[in-house]
């Protein structure tokens, strides 16, 4: 199934507008959605009997720091082809330009599997999704300063190491087990 294909079908549906069909080198159907339309187009590719694109495989934020619109989101879809999905398996890939400091309408009630790549995408470019259930940090700890995949992130960082648990063993013992284990491979 070619872009233009699936942008009938979104035309279709009566929200196709302002979505263009873009080149792939892969061959994977990509098409850039407006960012007003973003949640009901997902809706349609979803549950289009024609489309049936039931995963969501990832989400995938780039960062555009010199360019306006800074970030540009991408998610990955793909269809089994089989019980009731669709005549066949295929991909296909939706990308939205998101201008820095702009809500951007989750997905998660669409695909349940986009609630931890929105997570993701928050707690490491700071994008904010709007109406998402749990957007909290996923990776970084709760009290980190900024987004680190972001391209104007400072390379040295400069913030205390944070313990929360104390260590199981003291610092001889540690250095103890240490030697121990490289004796015995000395030994073998």
């Amino acid at each position: 199934m070619t872009a233009s294909e699936i942008l009938d079908v979104l035309t279709r549906a009566s929200v196709g507008s302002g979505a263009e069909a873009a080149r792939s080198a892969d061959d994977i159907p990509t098409i850039y959605l407006p960012l007003e339309g973003l949640v009901e187009a997902c809706r349609v590719v979803r549950s289009a009997p024609e489309l049936a694109f039931a995963l969501l495989l990832d989400i995938v934020p780039i960062d555009f720091l010199s360019r306006e619109p800074r970030f540009e989101i991408t998610y990955l879809l793909a269809s089994p082809g089989i019980g009731g999905f669709g005549a066949s398996p295929k991909r296909l890939r939706l990308k939205v330009r998101l201008p820095a400091d702009t809500l951007l309408p989750s997905v998660s009630g669409v695909w349940p599997a986009a609630n931890w790549a929105e997570r993701e995408a928050y707690d490491m470019f700071g994008i904010h999704f709007e109406g998402h259930p749990d957007l909290r940090r996923i990776l970084m700890p709760d009290d980190w300063e900024g987004f680190p995949m972001r391209k104007d992130y400072p390379v040295q960082i400069k913030q205390p190491v944070k313990t929360y648990e104390p260590l199981q063993v003291s610092e001889e013992e540690f250095v103890a087990n240490v030697q121990a284990t490289r004796d015995r491979a000395r030994k073998d």
